[in-house]
């Protein structure tokens, strides 16, 4: 067996009028996150880690914004695609390790739903899911409240070399 880590990365900012979507939850809050799909950020870097580990590129190249197919799309479709998509390389999921980084709304209360659909979503166990929250100390633009970052490292494991 094979094993192959990737790093993911997105970034939305805050927008009103938009539920907020993050693992695979609603989370009460004033402001959603802009994007195409739902705006599920962690998702969306989940998906990025999956498809670098397995060298297939990024998010953007198989699910891009100027396709209509993807509009308001929920982000756990994305995340079974990227699924798919490792199992047709003889690759699937092993780990995932997210750090989602906001000054607001607190998310600690979240994180088990957020592990818990977030590990449906990707047909893991959820205790092959971590989610973390941190703040930015009030530094620059997530310091401010305008949006929010996340970071994602995944493993994936078989017999693709």
């Amino acid at each position: 067996m094979n094993t192959r880590a990737g790093i993911g990365y997105d970034s939305h900012r805050f927008v009103a009028g938009r539920p907020l979507h993050l693992g695979g939850v609603v989370i009460p809050w004033t402001h959603g996150l802009a994007g195409h799909s739902d705006g599920d950020a962690i998702l969306h870097a989940v998906v990025d880690a999956l498809l670098g580990a397995a060298a297939l590129g990024d998010i953007g190249s198989h699910f891009p914004d100027t396709d209509p197919q993807w509009k308001g799309v929920d982000s756990a479709k994305l995340a079974r695609e990227a699924v798919r998509m490792l199992a047709e390389r003889g690759l699937a999921p092993d780990h995932v390790d997210v750090t989602v980084i906001l000054e607001r709304p607190r998310l600690s209360s979240h994180i088990p739903a957020m592990r818990e659909a977030t590990s449906k979503a990707l047909g893991l166990p959820v205790e092959a899911v971590s989610i973390k929250a941190k703040t930015n100390e009030g530094m620059g633009w997530i310091g401010r409240g305008e949006g929010l970052g996340v970071f994602a490292v995944a493993t994936v494991r078989g017999a693709s070399g």
